[in-house]
């Protein structure tokens, strides 16, 4: 096979890969390399610092200054676009003529720039992104962050007409690719990338249920205070609640109950080992967007996932998973889950299911998209 190198802009540093738009890119970047792929990574750095560890994946890493202030607020661009506005990023990709991927309407600022009008140019849709912002907006108990994401989806939906200047979108539920395909044409659908290359499920039982996710997102801060105030305060099965950075009031709630254990920003290999010990996760949301990478994690690497309509819909999932849709069913759900085993003929079942969902499978699509094969 001949050699194939691509431009990869990131909008943020993917590495520690600790929140699923990371996750994803992080990944990616490991599958591709591993198929051979030369990758020149430009990222953009305000959060973490630069990361050695991207360079065994990457012929090149190039970091970026994120621009931030309030002035930015008052652009007719999406914050989340214009703060990444780089003229070096411009020069550096016009510096060879390798294919160009986008991560996100985020890293789209020179989409449709006249010097790279000629490239192969695919983008990476995590989201619709208006409807995330929408769904942040809805589940923000903040007024300043309420007035923000409402502004900001207003923005998004005017801006996403950026991607007619795309040779290829990329969508990562197929419901998704339904919506870009109808409005931009040219789009497929590739699953999230994610941390496992084979499913780790083991057989069995354990002693307690798990909720896993990044705690400072409003959408999973609304999940936990579900768990917390409706489904098990009043039962006696053991929940641990395990991400990042919690809200204080959830740290309250979660000490005041008996049976729930509160892990705060825990090791890449503790969660792994809370995956692989529960008897399941509990994976409510109430944001109907994207594909949430802690389904697949679940799936890939615990046993029971029980989760509500709104988590599975449109991901061709849902027949892998315990569907529940109110706080009574969800109580009722984990009751029964709890005295179950998990047999090796469900592990098959799940290894069956997960085929299309594997990075081996997701890399060999990608990399027909990159060629244009």
């Amino acid at each position: 096979m001949a050699e194939i190198s691509i431009n990869i802009v990131a909008f943020d540093i993917p590495y520690p890969a600790d929140y699923g738009g990371s996750i994803d890119i992080f990944y990616k970047l490991k599958a591709l390399h591993a198929n051979g792929v030369q990758i020149i990574l430009h990222c953009f750095k305000y959060n973490k610092s630069e990361q050695p560890e991207l360079e065994k994946y990457c012929q090149k890493v190039i970091y970026y200054k994120r621009q931030k202030g309030i002035r930015f607020l008052f652009s007719r661009l999406p914050y989340i676009v214009i703060t990444r506005k780089n003229k070096q990023l411009l020069k550096n990709l016009s510096a060879n003529d390798y294919p160009i991927l986008f991560e996100g309407l985020h890293s789209c600022y020179y989409l449709n720039a006249r010097k790279l009008r000629e490239r192969r140019k695919i983008v990476r849709m995590h989201n619709i992104e208006h409807d995330y912002y929408k769904g942040l907006h809805d589940a923000s108990v903040d007024f300043f962050r309420r007035i923000y994401y409402g502004m900001e989806s207003r923005k998004l939906k005017r801006y996403e007409r950026v991607l007619k200047h795309a040779s290829q979108i990329i969508s990562i539920i197929f419901d998704d690719q339904r919506y870009f395909e109808n409005k931009y044409g040219k789009t497929l659908c590739i699953p999230a990338f994610h941390p496992f290359d084979n499913i780790t499920v083991e057989p069995g039982k354990g002693s307690y249920f798990l909720y896993h996710g990044n705690l400072s997102v409003e959408e999973n801060q609304k999940a936990v205070r579900f768990l917390l105030y409706e489904v098990f305060n009043h039962l006696d099965t053991k929940l641990i609640i395990a991400g990042k950075n919690p809200e204080k009031d959830i740290e309250n709630r979660a000490n005041k109950l008996e049976n729930v254990e509160l892990i705060a920003n825990p090791s890449e290999e503790k969660m792994y080992e809370l995956l692989k010990n529960a008897q399941g996760c509990v994976l409510p949301t109430f944001q109907d967007t994207g594909l949430k990478l802690k389904l697949l994690i679940s799936l890939f690497s615990s046993r029971f996932v029980l989760a509500n309509n709104t988590m599975v819909k449109h991901t061709a999932l849902a027949d892998s998973c315990e569907i529940a849709y109110t706080a009574s069913e969800f109580k009722n759900a984990i009751r029964d889950l709890a005295n179950q085993e998990f047999t090796a003929e469900m592990v098959e079942q799940r290894v069956r299911k997960l085929q299309k969902f594997t990075n081996e499978y997701n890399s060999a699509e990608l990399i027909k998209t990159i060629t244009n094969e």
